[in-house]
């Protein structure tokens, strides 16, 4: 079975290495996102990911002055159909803090897992190996799909 089948219908929450494999077009696993970030722009999925994913992918850009791919960056989380970003609120705070209590997650894990879970996801895709099993959320890694 491919990803795509593996995520059934529904959000699906997706964690900041999947928008950098998307706009850097990584060889391994731009044939498994482009399709999700289609679904997405075409209204037949929503993607949700934390506010603190545009913190992360802006990183590299500017530690390298490319303020222009920050941009692109930034107008990828911020202004295209079917990305949804979840604001880092005082509620998303205290439910991060219960999963990285219970999971001994990363704090910022923890604020993906719980824009994951505040938003009713199913699965959350990553590529992180660290991401324990959540309760209430499948967690795909990226890695078992790519050739």
């Amino acid at each position: 079975m491919g990803l795509m089948t593996d995520l059934g219908s529904g959000r699906v929450a997706i964690d900041t290495a999947l928008f950098i494999y998307l706009l850097e077009e990584n060889e391994r696993f731009l044939p498994l996102v482009e399709p999700l970030f289609r679904d997405a722009d075409s209204g037949r999925r929503e993607l949700i990911t934390s506010a603190l994913t545009l913190l992360e992918v802006m990183v590299v850009p500017y530690r390298a002055g490319d303020a222009r791919l920050a941009q692109r960056y930034e107008h990828l989380l911020m202004r295209s159909r079917g990305i949804r970003v979840v604001d880092i609120s005082l509620d998303q705070l205290r439910a991060a803090a219960q999963l990285r209590a219970a999971l001994r997650v990363k704090t910022s894990d923890a604020l993906q897992l719980s824009a994951a879970l505040s938003c009713g996801c199913a699965c959350f895709v990553t590529n992180d190996r660290r991401i324990p099993e959540v309760p209430g959320l499948r967690v795909l890694q990226l890695t078992q799909y790519a050739p």
